[in-house]
């Protein structure tokens, strides 16, 4: 099935020759061949097009001018862009148009009106898709109207069935050309042109996103996505990333100018994902419209409106005014005419109803034609201030700080959504800046609260829950922030308080006296808490139980640190889950700990690769344990007296077979090339164990009992090594080819590979840029504290993100 997505152009991208030459320079870079692209008319010709129909009834000659200034800079831009027959034939088109318009009088029909109103989109998507031929991106122009389909009203509905099939006939006379559609415009059964109303080509862009099956719709703008409040207004304002739908939902029905409620709606009914970007700064972020649902935790974003209506509608006493109240609401509903706010008078027998000025009008008369029973005056001069975000209603310090803000001011009501997105206040017009940029200070500027769960009191557990008791206070100076280690758990038991755990208290004898036992209740509790901005979860386990969880982690909102190396070598299918789970949710995965300890060898990886370079080969000791192991093995002391002396320093897993199998160093290569942006697969590396057959099925205690099996066949090689000059060395390669191996190797004397100390790693990275001379990263890469380390380093980085 061919995949399409579909990029959407306003108004403010196509304001003059620079803007279409960026547009172009956007779709040869973020488009394919069969591509959609919907365009507005271009700048401010719609506006212009309104003012020469308006003054065709009152003044003809400022008519003529505003015609002869459109015709000028339509001219402008034909001439600018394009060459020769393309801009003859664009020229004679556009002259053929203005003659139409210079022979209309008044009055307009209304849908002759349409008919002109919609020459904009017209003229921008001839332009464009020439200027797109002339940069050799094959284009085609379509008019919207030879397949959307919608009947003539107040918020013109598109008929699905028939457009889809009149767009598929049309699309398929189009391969491997991009197509240019107009914007705003549809077509009733009559043949007449229907406007699709305000922000109609936004809502024209989504539906034909759906009519047509796009994978995803981009609308460019003069903005990069949703700011946490109007960055014209509010300076400390910051770009969200992601969205969820219902907040971005609940913002469009709030009337911010950035969403329109009828563009959502056909990404809420089909598979299409949401991008907003800034088409004068493409790389300057966007905003990406999710379906996943993490918890709602509370304001995301405040705003403001002006020009708010209240329509008081009384119910004649005497009547059941909640039959009546539940029968208005409903009809409004059905009417997509729900208002921004309401307040329910009962005992008045009044609900007022807030509405843009824009639609205030209509929806009176609405309400009056539904019912005599209903009287309804129109008051004007409200505004109104809201903070929106999924569960905002159930955040104690959002609500209280919303509130504190509001108290001084000229208040009508509140309303408190049902779905708990938003809280809006109605207010008699003022000025709504300085109340916004309070509002945005109270709720996003003040200290936020960070609670860290524990998963995992081993060796690396117990080093890390030392370094976080001496590193407490430096991060909460280091960021303006407040860490509050709030749960500890292990495969049995755990320990939570919301409060705050003493982490001094958790590795002494606190932990057995206060934990209970270990069915998960933690992650429930977290999952509803509402007291801490931000939740990370660090996984010091070797549990594949655990990472089980961690799309559920990703799903509630959680940030993730993983010393754990299940996940990072998991099957691809399974791994690439877990990243987009994570992803999707606007949330952190970091897992350094996973490769080489405390070393920086996952972040210079992702780098590398990030920055444009590609990997060809790793090599290297990927082991601590073993490293120190092969260090100290040349024959004199027995193999497994060496592991037993790594195991009681505790330089190995507490089962050490997790290290000699080779499966812990498979693990690592694995995770280092995916992060060099390979595909690799577990099974697809060789790997040597030097455990026995015999010993795998033995109790760890059991396993030393019998551990000299370990050394019979391993003496022989360091013998034979040690007679060719060689050492004994267990390395972990990845070849150009993509062959992966990890084994014992017989290595000369003065390898680089051979001469390392006790627990040291090393990592050989060949690459385009590094092709001569391998990008060499060593040091300690075993034991608890270097590895704490690196979890903190982690913790660290989610810190300075947030």
């Amino acid at each position: 099935m061919l995949v399409r997505q579909l990029h959407k152009f306003g108004g403010s991208s196509l304001a003059d020759v620079q803007c279409y030459q960026r547009v172009a320079s956007i779709l040869q870079q973020y488009s394919g061949d069969n591509d959609l692209v919907v365009v507005s008319a271009a700048g401010s010709t719609t506006n212009q097009l309104i003012k020469w129909a308006d003054a065709l009834e009152s003044d003809g000659r400022v008519a003529h001018e505003v015609l002869q200034e459109l015709r000028a800079f339509q001219t402008h831009l034909i001439e600018e862009l394009l060459r020769s027959e393309q801009q003859s034939a664009l020229l004679e088109s556009l002259a053929i148009d203005f003659s139409e318009l210079n022979g209309a009088s008044w009055p307009l029909e209304e849908t002759k009106r349409a008919y002109f109103l919609g020459m904009g989109e017209v003229w921008s998507s001839k332009l464009l898709a020439a200027l797109l031929c002339r940069k050799e991106m094959p284009a085609v122009q379509l008019d919207s109207r030879h397949f959307l389909r919608a009947e003539k009203g107040t918020q013109p509905e598109v008929e699905r069935v028939t457009s889809k099939q009149l767009l598929m006939n049309e699309l398929a006379q189009h391969h491997d050309r991009r197509v240019v559609i107009t914007g705003f415009m549809a077509q009733d059964h009559q043949g007449n042109t229907v406007l699709l109303g305000r922000n109609g080509s936004d809502y024209s862009a989504t539906v034909i996103g759906l009519l047509a099956e796009a994978s995803r719709v981009t609308i460019w703008s003069d903005v990069a996505g949703v700011y946490s409040a109007d960055p014209r207004i509010v300076e400390e304002a910051c770009l969200l990333p992601l969205l969820r739908l219902d907040e971005a939902s609940e913002l469009a029905r709030l009337a911010a100018p950035v969403l329109h409620s009828r563009t959502l709606q056909p990404v809420a009914q089909s598979a299409i994902d949401l991008n907003l970007r800034c088409s004068h700064a493409p790389e300057s972020g966007s905003t990406r419209i999710e379906r996943v649902l993490a918890s709602g935790r509370g304001a995301k974003i405040v705003t403001s409106l002006d020009d708010v209506v209240l329509l008081d509608v009384s119910i004649e006493h005497g009547h059941d005014f909640e039959r009546c109240l539940e029968e208005l609401s409903d009809v409004l509903a059905k009417a997509q005419l729900v208002p921004l706010a309401e307040e329910v008078q009962a005992d008045r027998y009044k609900i007022r109803l807030a509405y843009t000025q824009e639609v205030a009008r209509d929806v009176q008369d609405f309400i009056q034609a539904q019912s005599p029973l209903y009287h309804v005056d129109y008051q004007a001069g409200y505004s109104i201030v809201a903070a929106v975000g999924a569960g905002v209603t159930s955040n104690a310090l959002h609500c209280f700080g919303f509130y504190q803000q509001l108290k001084h001011q000229p208040l009508e009501f509140v309303y408190e959504t049902e779905s708990e997105l938003s809280l809006v206040a109605v207010l008699r017009q003022g000025s709504s800046k300085l109340i916004l940029n309070a509002l945005h200070a109270q709720l996003f500027q003040a200290q936020k609260r960070i609670a860290v769960a524990l998963c995992g009191r081993g060796n690396i557990g117990a080093s890390w829950l030392s370094l976080f008791e001496t590193q407490q206070d430096v991060m909460n100076k280091r960021y303006g922030m407040q860490f509050d280690l709030v749960c500890v758990a292990d495969s049995k038991n755990y320990w939570l308080d919301l409060d705050g755990l003493d982490a001094s208290q958790v590795t002494g004898d606190g932990f057995e006296k206060h934990a209970v036992r270990n069915d998960n209740g933690w992650l429930a509790q977290l999952k509803e808490q509402q007291r801490y901005d931000e939740i990370v979860v660090i996984d010091a386990t070797a549990s594949a139980a655990l990472t089980a969880n961690y799309i559920a982690f990703a799903e509630h909102g959680f940030h993730l640190i993983s010393a754990n190396k299940l996940a990072g070598s998991a099957p691809s299918e399974t791994y690439h889950l877990i990243q987009d789970a994570f992803s999707k949710t606007g949330r952190s995965w970091h897992y350094n700990a996973t490769v080489g300890a405390g070393l920086p060898i996952n972040h210079t990886v992702r780098d590398l690769h990030e920055s444009g370079d590609t990997v060809v080969s790793f090599s290297g000791i990927f082991s601590g344990t073993l490293s120190w192991l092969f260090q100290q093995y040349t024959g004199d002391i027995p193999f497994s007296e060496l592991v037993e002396q790594a195991w009681q320093q505790g330089l190995t897993e507490p089962d050490p077979r997790k290290d000699l199998d080779g499966s812990d160093v498979m693990r690592k290569l694995v995770i280092l090339a995916r992060e060099s942006g390979l595909d690799i697969e577990p099974q697809a590396v060789k790997v040597e164990s030097l455990v026995p057959e015999a010993l795998n099925a033995l109790s760890a205690d059991e396993f030393f009992d019998h551990a000299e099996q370990l050394d019979d066949a391993l003496l022989e090689r360091v013998e034979k090594a040690n007679e060719e000059g060689k050492v004994l060395r267990y390395v972990a390669r990845l070849d150009r080819d993509g062959k992966a191996s990890v084994g014992v190797e017989a290595l000369p004397s003065n390898h680089a590979l051979a001469n390392l100390l006790p627990c040291d790693n090393i990592f050989a990275i060949e690459s385009v840029w590094y092709k001569d001379n391998p990008l060499v990263i060593r040091g300690p890469g075993a034991g608890r504290d270097v590895t704490a380390g690196a979890i903190q380093s982690d913790l660290n980085r989610i810190a300075a993100s947030l």
